[in-house]
């Protein structure tokens, strides 16, 4: 059985109640439940009887939480362990995305990772931003945060998570009342991009330029502050990941879907393939994606 499952087994018994267990795990109620269907069938029989809203462990399941104790606990004792011997180690670790946004959940990241391994120090390359695979290969990144996993021999691809990008226009804009838009509704409008070359936009990587479609005006504009302040003024629509959007919602703006069944893009952290990393390259990517849920799951509730 997953470790997962065991967590999940676990958490559901010690937090009492289905609600403290999914703010532990970080997990939506309809995520727990589906995880716990699926450590059931693992199993292949019930691990909770479900009794008034409650779940009570079935013999199968109090025999696999006290395996979990178990196991959990040893694991936990083993990672700490880890910790404490990668804490007296040096190291760098550069890193960079192709996407000035994506820097927004670092912040965080750094503060849990120097808190844990003190004496590895982490470094933003910055211009490595709109290229970090290139930089990568060429050996001046460690690791890269991209949405375009290409088919490169030396080059691995972790999934981290997906998030789905949507259309912002002012209030007053002609889509304002729409479902949703499709690639080729973005030829009539004034398209606010935050850089350039076009390959590194996703919406033109996966959307627009497959269809051989040009938006009528492009502007290009890095600060999403001030590209919000053009959708207000209607003087453009912008394409962003729903939790870049967030902070911006308001009633000036609306948040449009990209085709009927929406426009996901799936991040990755990009490394090289085969590359003996010291153990807190994992740890970092870890509480990489550890944060990244916390503010995904955020967002979405």
């Amino acid at each position: 059985m997953e470790i997962r499952y065991l967590r999940l087994i676990k958490a559901i018994v010690e937090e009492g109640s289905i609600t403290r267990a999914m703010d532990v795990l970080h997990l939506s109620q309809s995520a727990l439940s589906y995880q716990l269907k699926e450590a059931e069938l693992q199993v292949g029989t019930l691990v909770f009887y479900r009794r008034n809203k409650k779940l009570i462990l079935t013999p199968v399941g109090k025999k696999l939480y006290a395996v979990a104790n178990k196991v959990i606990k040893e694991l936990d004792s083993a990672e700490s362990e880890i910790k404490k011997m990668m804490n007296g180690e040096n190291g760098v670790i550069r890193i960079s995305t192709e996407c000035y946004t994506s820097y927004h959940w670092l912040p965080a990241v750094l503060k849990k990772f120097k808190g844990e391994f003190p004496n590895v120090e982490i470094e933003i390359v910055f211009e490595a931003t709109h290229r970090p695979i290139e930089k990568l290969i060429e050996g001046k990144l460690d690791l890269a945060i991209t949405s375009n996993p290409e088919q490169i021999e030396q080059i691995e691809f972790v999934q981290l998570f997906s998030d789905e990008m949507l259309a912002v226009v002012c209030n007053h804009h002609p889509w304002a009342n729409r479902e949703y838009v499709e690639a080729e509704d973005f030829q009539d409008v004034s398209l606010i991009i935050h850089s350039l070359p076009l390959d590194t936009v996703s919406i033109f990587r996966t959307q627009l330029t497959p269809k051989g479609i040009n938006p009528k005006k492009l502007i290009v504009l890095p600060l999403t502050e001030a590209s919000i302040e053009l959708v207000k003024a209607n003087m453009g629509v912008i394409v962003l990941a729903n939790w870049a959007l967030q902070p911006y919602l308001n009633d000036e703006i609306k948040a449009i879907k990209i085709n009927p069944e929406g426009f996901f893009r799936q991040q990755y952290i990009a490394r090289i393939r085969n590359r003996d990393y010291p153990v807190y390259f994992d740890y970092f990517i870890k509480f990489l994606r550890e944060e990244i849920k916390l503010d995904t799951h955020t967002i979405m509730n």
